[in-house]
């Protein structure tokens, strides 16, 4: 691998004796990992029906090593069970502690392999603020979101000072994952290598400062911060930690970690751990929030869920104008956390999308099943890996089911909605989730 000969000078000064040794990483094999997602399973009930074998990743205890390159095309995938994940990517969250009932903020969350780590921690208690300020981004971290079954999460697409202006001191815990020079990633990305220039590193910089002091206004005293990169600058990470504790005084570090990829199998990351000083409430900007239902959504979902649910839910319900998608209806309905931000932001979502309503008909939203577990629902159609593959290319499938509005799983886990008509489930596959392949 041809590294840029700026770069290879800085590790050298840097590295010295060991250079050599981490010179050699890049002639190896990258590390592959993944997350198993807790939120729909254990880490054991996983290692016993993984199709790949599993080695423990030991700075985060259901991350796992895996030696497959193509993770991602099989059906559990789709199904949210795992996220795959560079190791040492996992190494950030854990250090945040984050604890169910919280109220977190990921910063620069796309695509979201930290943000649905956080997720796993809360366990779908609190409020959890996701936000990409790159559009495209934020529309792949929302998919994750949502593959992942997370119910209380809010993902917005805004730059961080418009969001330091709207929750002054309202955060347990945050994560600034920043934009880096990705040096980190020269072994898995060769854009990375491409891309890299001093100049760049310094481009960085002032961004990463900028990112930095608004997530400060924004943690309550006694709260704690986390800030992380892919990569080795020092200008990026030990001086980075440097200027924000000389610029924010009422800060101190707790931990710091740099990982290399000679010493730890996994690439690079950086990752410092803040507290800030006192102990106090977070600011007032959540509360109880439901949204205005027209009586005919409130009729029309109410019938939908007599028939789809196996018991009665309780959904803090809130109704927004349709999206025109396909024309599929009026008004929009989600369920949201038991708390969410009173203020009006650029948000993609917040809470679980259930479905659309026109008149007295619900239909379901592909986002609805991926919150569920195959006993909360009447009709669950169970695949073998085969069939699910074939429903994940958007075909029709034969399965036995009663008719009626119908959750399609790879196993005992949904992939998808379906509606079962006379013993083929007819396929709502949202077209841009599918699969390209059969293969």
């Amino acid at each position: 691998m041809k590294l840029p000969a700026e770069f290879e000078k800085r590790m050298r000064d840097r590295l010295g004796k060991q250079f050599p040794d981490f010179l050699r990483v890049y002639e190896e094999p990258v590390c592959r990992g993944i997350r198993v997602n807790t939120l729909k399973l254990s880490a054991e009930e996983f290692a016993a029906i993984s199709p790949f074998s599993l080695r423990p990743v030991p700075w985060e205890q259901d991350g796992f090593y895996v030696t497959e390159e193509k993770v991602g095309a099989h059906p559990f995938h789709f199904a949210g069970l795992f996220y795959s994940q560079e190791p040492s990517a996992m190494c950030a969250v854990p250090l945040l502690g984050v604890q169910p009932g919280e109220k977190v903020l990921d910063l620069c969350a796309a695509p979201g392999g930290k943000t649905t780590q956080i997720a796993q921690a809360m366990r779908g208690e609190g409020v959890l603020v996701a936000n990409e300020y790159v559009f495209p981004r934020a529309r792949a971290l929302l998919q994750n979101v949502e593959r992942l079954g997370v119910t209380n999460c809010m993902v917005t697409n805004c730059d961080p000072s418009v969001l330091a202006e709207r929750f002054p001191a309202a955060f347990d815990k945050i994560l600034v994952d920043a934009p880096c020079s990705g040096e980190g990633m020269f072994r898995r990305e060769e854009k990375a290598i491409a891309e890299w220039s001093e100049e760049n590193v310094a481009r960085c910089v002032p961004r990463q400062r900028a990112i930095l002091g608004n997530a400060a206004e924004m943690l309550r005293p006694g709260g704690k911060l986390v800030y992380s990169t892919c990569t080795f600058s020092e200008e990026e990470d030990e001086e980075q930690v440097a200027w924000f504790l000389g610029a924010h005084p009422d800060f101190y570090l707790l931990e710091q970690k740099k990982l290399y990829p000679h010493r730890v199998e996994g690439e690079g990351h950086f990752a410092a751990l803040f507290c800030r000083e006192g102990d106090a409430p977070g600011a007032q900007v959540f509360s109880p929030r439901r949204g205005p239902l027209s009586p005919a959504a409130a009729r029309a979902f109410s019938e939908f869920s007599e028939g789809f649910f196996a018991e009665k839910k309780d959904f803090r319900l809130c109704s927004l104008p349709g999206d025109g998608e396909e024309g599929r209806g009026d008004e929009r309905l989600f369920a949201l956390p038991e708390e969410m931000p009173q203020t009006r932001l650029s948000c993609l979502r917040a809470g679980v999308f259930l479905g659309w309503c026109a008149g007295t008909r619900f239909t379901p939203a592909h986002a609805l099943a991926m919150s569920l577990k195959r006993k909360e629902v009447r009709r669950f159609v169970s695949l073998a890996e085969g069939e699910a593959i074939r429903y994940l290319c958007g075909e029709t499938v034969e399965a036995f089911s009663e008719n009626g509005w119908c959750v399609v799983g790879a196993g005992d886990y949904p992939i998808g909605i379906g509606k079962a008509v006379n013993g083929r489930i007819k396929n709502h596959l949202p077209k841009g989730l599918r699969r390209t392949e059969r293969t």
